[in-house]
């Protein structure tokens, strides 16, 4: 049995395969995920898990260089842009629109039971050397 890490296989294997520039969402439960795209869905209820306890994971086991997020979190939802917005400088910010039309383009889309506006996350791929 894996000992450290996610636990999570298909984080885990999203995770493990991820390339330079490489892009992975972290949605709320209304985000719609484009048909291509990988869902790994981890929604339970309302609220849980909540976008702050994946992100949070994440955060730790993947080395992120950028994010981009809805210009509209910061007014609509100021408790997870203040988090994000402290935890990284290199950050795009779109229309809420434009944000779903860009996630056509990521590797897998993380659907949390996060029940809060805008309470999305793209995040892109660095390197460790």
């Amino acid at each position: 049995m894996y000992k450290t890490g996610i636990l999570n296989s298909g984080i885990s294997k999203v995770l493990s395969d991820l390339g330079h520039t490489d892009q992975i969402v972290i949605g709320d439960c209304g985000l719609p995920v484009p048909k291509d795209v990988k869902k790994i869905d981890l929604a339970l209820t309302l609220g849980k898990p909540s976008f702050l306890d994946v992100y949070d994971v994440l955060k730790q086991h993947m080395e992120i260089e950028h994010i981009t997020i809805a210009e509209e979190m910061e007014v609509n939802n100021a408790p997870i842009y203040k988090q994000v917005t402290h935890d990284f400088s290199d950050i795009t910010k779109v229309d809420h629109e434009t944000f779903k039309a860009l996630t056509k383009d990521a590797k897998a889309i993380i659907r949390t039971g996060e029940a809060t506006p805008y309470a999305n996350i793209i995040l892109q791929s660095g390197v460790i050397f």
